[in-house]
C-alpha cells in the first residue's frame, strides 16, 4: 500500500531511509550523558543487523582520523570503514552497505579493487561515499594535506580519481597520464559484481562538489539550515543535474531521538544538553575552521550545538509527521539517521516509525 498525504504524491515505500553507523566514539551527540555509542565493532554489527531486520534501506559507515578532544575524547577512537563495512556485508543480507573512501589517502587502484571485493562479499550490495577532502587537521597528522591544492582543486583531483577508478571496473587493462594520476598497463580484477558499476554518494556542498557528484556520483548528501534552505539546495542539484541531461538524488542527515510522551522527550534532551562537552564542541569548530565572525554553513551552525544533526524528536506519530513534512517541503529522494541509542531507538524507529511511512500495520 501507498502512504502518501493528501496532494503530496510521495511514494514513501520509493523513499530510502539508512542508518548513520556509529563507527566513532560519541555517535552525533557531543555530551557526556548515556547512552554514548563506544564507536565498537560490537555495537556496529548489532544496529546493522538490526538495520537489516527491520526494513532499512542503507546502512552507511564515515572515515574518521582524528578526534575533537574534550573530555568525552569525542570521535577520537574508531574504526576503518571499508574494513568495517566487509565484515558488516557479511553480517547482512539485504541492506546496501555504503563504505567511504577518501580519494586523498587512496590510490584508486587499490580503492578499485577493495570495492570489486566488498561488492563480491556482499552479494552486489555495496556502495562508495567519495570524500574529497575533509578536514587539513586530520591528513597533516599523515603528511598528506596537499597545501597546494585549494578546495577546487581537491575536486579536480577526486574527479579524476573517480574516473580512473570507473575505467578500472570496466576495461581490461587502464593507461592514464593526467594532473594528478599516472597508471601504466593496469589491470584490476575481479570487477564488480554490479552492473555497470556500484553506486556512488558525494556530500559536495558547493556549486563545484554538486557539480562533481552530478558528473561523476549518483546521489548528493545536502544540508540547510531549515527547510527552506534544504529544499532550494535539493532543487538546485537537481535543476544542475538535469542541465548536464543527468539525474541525480538527494539525500540529507537527520538525528532521532524518540520518546512516548513529550515531557520524556524534553528530559532526553535536557540532559544531553546539560551534559555537553563544551571543548569537544569547540574542537569539532576549529577542525572547520570556523572564524568567529566568518559566515556559517549549515553544518557549523548546527556543530555548535551539543546535536550535530537536526533532530526528529517525540513519539513514532510525531516523528512520523516531522518526516513527512520535510520530505514533501523538500524534494528530498531519502533520509540518513542517527541514533542516540543505537539500539533502542533504532529498534523504536524501525518498529513503530518505519511501518507507518510504508503502509505497515
Amino acid at each position: 500500500m501507498t502512504t502518501s498525504s493528501p496532494g503530496s504524491g510521495l511514494d514513501y515505500n520509493k523513499l530510502n531511509f539508512g542508518v548513520f553507523l556509529p563507527i566513532a566514539n560519541g555517535g552525533w551527540i557531543i555530551s557526556e550523558a548515556e547512552p554514548r555509542p563506544d564507536g565498537s565493532y560490537a555495537l556496529n554489527r548489532e544496529a546493522a543487523v538490526l538495520a537489516d531486520e527491520l526494513g532499512f534501506d542503507f546502512i552507511m559507515s564515515m572515515a574518521k582520523w582524528r578526534g575533537y578532544g574534550g573530555t568525552t575524547n569525542h570521535w577520537g577512537v574508531s574504526l576503518e570503514s571499508m574494513t568495517m563495512m566487509a565484515g558488516l556485508a557479511e553480517a547482512t543480507s539485504r541492506v546496501k552497505v555504503y563504505a567511504t573512501v577518501h580519494t586523498l589517502l587512496f590510490h584508486p587502484a587499490v580503492a578499485a579493487k577493495m570495492f570489486a571485493t566488498l561488492d563480491q562479499m556482499s552479494g552486489g550490495r555495496v556502495g562508495m561515499n567519495v570524500v574529497s577532502g575533509s578536514y587539513a587537521g586530520e591528513f597533516r597528522q599523515m603528511g598528506m594535506w596537499p597545501e597546494h591544492l585549494d578546495h577546487d582543486a581537491r575536486y579536480d583531483l577526486a574527479k579524476e580519481w573517480m574516473q580512473v577508478v570507473k575505467r578500472l571496473w570496466s576495461e581490461e587493462r587502464v593507461t592514464h597520464s593526467g594532473t594528478y594520476f599516472r597508471l601504466e598497463d593496469c589491470e584490476s580484477n575481479p570487477k564488480p559484481v554490479q552492473r555497470p558499476r556500484p553506486p556512488i554518494i558525494c556530500a559536495g556542498a558547493s556549486e563545484k562538489g554538486m557539480g562533481f557528484t552530478i558528473d561523476e556520483g549518483d546521489a548528493c548528501f545536502i544540508g540547510g539550515r531549515d527547510l527552506e534552505e534544504l529544499a532550494r539546495i535539493s532543487r538546485r542539484a537537481k535543476e544542475m543535474a538535469e542541465e548536464r541531461g543527468k539525474t541525480i538524488k538527494t539525500y540529507s542527515m537527520f538525528g532521532v531521538l524518540p520518546a512516548d510522551t513529550e515531557e520524556e522527550a524534553r528530559e532526553r534532551v535536557k540532559k544531553y544538553e546539560d551534559g555537553a562537552d563544551l571543548e569537544a564542541i569547540k574542537g569539532l569548530l576549529r577542525s572547520y575552521g570556523l572564524e568567529p565572525d566568518g559566515r556559517e554553513n549549515s553544518m557549523q551552525a548546527r556543530a555548535r550545538n551539543v546535536f550535530m544533526n537536526e533532530m526528529l524528536i517525540g513519539d513514532a506519530e510525531s516523528i512520523v509527521k516531522q518526516i513527512k513534512i520535510i520530505m514533501e517541503t523538500t524534494g528530498l529522494d531519502g533520509m540518513m539517521l542517527t541514533f542516540a541509542d543505537y539500539v533502542g531507538d533504532l529498534r523504536y524507529f524501525g518498529e513503530k516509525v518505519l511501518p507507518q511511512l510504508r503502509g505497515g500495520k
